[in-house]
């Protein structure tokens, strides 16, 4: 069973995620001390770290840090970091230190479920780059940054590949808006979900036959987009002549 070690100091937020990573079946051991959740987390008997920044002994990023210099594999184990504080330097720093990914509160629990298990795919290697989307007659290259009808080709800008290899990577899951603006935007300032949602209309103004209706790209409300994914949708992993389908 998958473990996952939770470090948080607010009793409401550590219950909340206790009883929902158990829901998921996740085994689920918690703590609000960042010296003990660091030294839980270097004896390497977690598959997930999920961590909060704002401890009362040790901040978060120092138990990043720790987790980090362990001895062995323990030092390899992934970690998320949540914190109410949403500057770019810190989401930077938390990455720079070693994180794997940075969830800012207030967040909803469907996009942390989202998170965990991307990044437990991500640890496990079960995540192969997507080197093209199909959508029905619509083909995109990734590698070559090329899309084409029908044989025919259509103007993308660099933006829309970008976006649409987030959803590449997780046909059929949703993706929220902050999860596209970290992969799809990085730290660009000036970004914000607003930019998100603009941009999805206008994507689905060029892939979808009836954007007000579309077939690929579907909203779920209050928790982001979804990339169909069918008969006629698939991705393909590695290179144009091999990949196979996810």
């Amino acid at each position: 069973m998958t473990r996952i070690l939770v470090v948080e100091d607010d009793p409401s937020i550590r219950l909340g995620l206790e009883d929902t990573l158990r829901a998921k079946g996740y085994d689920v051991d918690v703590t609000s001390r960042g010296t003990e959740g660091a030294e839980r987390a270097r004896t390497g008997r977690y598959d997930l770290v999920v961590l909060d920044i704002m401890l009362p002994d040790l901040d978060g990023f120092e138990v990043c840090r720790r987790i980090r210099q362990a001895p062995g594999p323990a030092a390899r184990t992934p970690v998320i970091i949540l914190s109410a504080r949403g500057a770019e330097l810190d989401r930077v720093r938390g990455l720079e230190i070693g994180a794997d990914d940075y969830v800012t509160k207030p967040f909803s629990l469907m996009e942390l479920l989202a998170r965990v298990a991307s990044v437990l795919r991500r640890a496990r290697g079960e995540v192969a780059e997507p080197g093209r989307l199909v959508l029905g007659d619509l083909v995109i290259d990734f590698a070559r940054q090329v899309a084409t009808r029908a044989g025919a080709r259509v103007e993308l800008p660099a933006r829309a590949f970008a976006i649409l290899k987030v959803f590449a990577r997780r046909p059929g899951e949703v993706v929220s808006r902050q999860v596209l603006l970290d992969e799809a935007w990085g730290y660009e300032a000036e970004t914000n979900t607003r930019t998100v949602d603009n941009h999805l209309v206008k994507l689905r103004k060029v892939i979808e036959a009836e954007p007000e209706r579309p077939r690929w790209l579907v909203t779920v409300h209050g928790a982001g987009y979804r990339l169909e994914i069918g008969a006629d949708a698939v991705t393909l992993a590695g290179d144009l002549g091999g990949g196979a389908a996810r």
